[in-house]
């Protein structure tokens, strides 16, 4: 591995890759490691389960540098947010509900009944869960965003009761950030907590004197919320534990290095540990995003705090490859939260790759497009977990119950197979149940 003057070189071409876990092995990856930040959250989650709402004011003055009177937004601060809020961001964000609330609108589920036999049914309805809560960041950034990209969904599952909680801000009297607030306002999230991390996660998971619990809590953030997700496994549901951003990018010499440069940067920009790779055959593009690295990363923010670190750190960097095969085998294997192919015929590619949170397919695509407008929803599975997971939707709020309608002839029909099981595994009175249907003689088969 050789470091270049951003990004590290990972050469791959030449020899047979590897498949499953050696393959992973060998690429980039963010340390983030949530078991450690369990046993500090653990005192955190306990002392929210103790004291309350008095925990939570003392973290807020810990942790946020403000002393709160209360934990609840009053409805006049949420009001006054999206009257005061810039007309052009406005009109962004409802653009963006729009679109988000069309696609998520489409993934509705319906009951639906099967007949097994005449007279046996089996009935899947979906229902959504009573109560959310949803989490917004306000560290490094503040991601209005990230609350429409939860709370829309929740709202076409069908939730009837949804909070949502930020961090207080000092700049902002306690309150959390005012573009946050506006865009609770705007999708008619009315009840709001000023909480922020773990704390969030731990006033949801047991409730307090001003928050109900919560069935579930979502929404994306740092490791102490993927730490506090995981402590709370088994007694609320959650969407993941989300870890630092990603993006790869699988693209072949017909890519343009200035748009593969500006959306690596783009990802760059939300964190340190934020991971940028591009997986590519072609050592002519790979050079010419190196060169176009300096002067984009020069003409930007965010510069030394987050984007050199993240461009710069183990999670990163370029992969070469012999051909767009042995990239499939590659982006596959990292799983990446957004991959973009960059490629010629993009849309055929795109549609042999496995494992990925989202695809941005071609060259007008980017992931700035998912994040804000695509319409899709940008709560991804991170660190690889898009092997076996998804994004956030509709069905994330919803819970499927089977309901099973059986007549006295359809359970005639297969009684004797019921009773053959349920001996096979030394659970007799699983057939007794049935036998006593039948004054305890189990009719023959049909």
């Amino acid at each position: 591995m050789l470091q270049q003057s951003f990004l590290a070189r990972i050469d791959l071409r030449g020899d047979t890759l590897p498949e499953g876990p050696a393959l992973r092995d060998l690429l980039p990856r963010a340390d983030f490691d949530v078991s450690a930040a369990l046993e500090k959250v653990r005192p955190i989650c306990e002392a929210v389960h103790h004291r309350g709402d008095a925990a939570l004011i003392d973290f807020a003055e810990k942790f946020d540098g403000v002393k709160l009177d209360r934990l609840r937004v009053p409805a006049e601060a949420l009001t006054r947010a999206l009257e005061e809020l810039d007309p052009a961001v406005r009109a962004a964000l409802e653009e963006s509900v729009r679109r988000t609330r069309l696609v998520h609108r489409a993934q509705r589920r319906s009951t639906h009944t099967t007949q097994v036999v005449p007279g046996g049914t089996v009935t899947e309805k979906w229902v959504p869960v009573g109560r959310v809560g949803l989490y917004a960041p306000g560290g490094r950034s503040v991601y209005p965003s990230s609350v429409i990209m939860n709370a829309v969904p929740a709202q076409e599952a069908g939730v009837e009761s949804i909070a949502l909680a930020s961090p207080a801000q000092a700049d902002f009297g306690g309150l959390p950030h005012p573009t946050i607030l506006a865009a609770c306002a705007l999708l008619g999230v009315d009840e709001v907590y000023a909480a922020g991390g773990a704390t969030a996660v731990a006033m949801f998971a047991h409730g307090t004197e001003s928050c109900p619990p919560a069935d579930m809590v979502t929404g994306p953030g740092n490791i102490w919320v993927a730490a506090a997700k995981r402590y709370f496994t088994g007694k609320i549901g959650i969407d993941a534990e989300a870890g630092p951003t990603e993006i790869a990018i699988l693209a072949d010499s017909t890519a343009d290095p200035v748009h593969v440069a500006s959306d690596l940067i783009s990802q760059a920009e939300h964190d340190p540990l934020a991971a940028a790779v591009l997986v590519t055959d072609s050592v002519e593009l790979a050079e010419a995003v190196e060169k176009e690295l300096e002067p984009q990363v020069a003409a930007t923010k965010h510069v030394e705090d987050r984007i050199r670190p993240a461009l710069a750190g183990r999670q990163s960097a370029i992969v070469l490859v012999d051909g767009i095969e042995e990239g499939l085998k590659v982006v596959d294997a990292y799983g990446a939260e957004h991959l973009e192919i960059q490629t010629e015929n993009a849309v055929e590619v795109a549609d042999r790759v496995k494992n990925a949170g989202a695809i941005f397919v071609g060259p007008w695509a980017p992931v700035s497009l998912g994040d804000y407008a695509a319409g899709s929803n940008h709560v991804l599975p991170t660190g690889g977990c898009a092997c076996h997971s998804s994004g956030l939707s509709v069905q994330s709020f919803l819970r499927g119950i089977h309901i099973v309608d059986y007549t006295k002839d359809a359970l005639a029909q297969v009684a004797h197979h019921v009773v053959t099981l349920a001996e096979a595994e030394d659970l007799p009175a699983h057939g007794a149940a049935i036998k006593a249907r039948f004054g305890w003689k189990v009719p023959a088969s049909k």
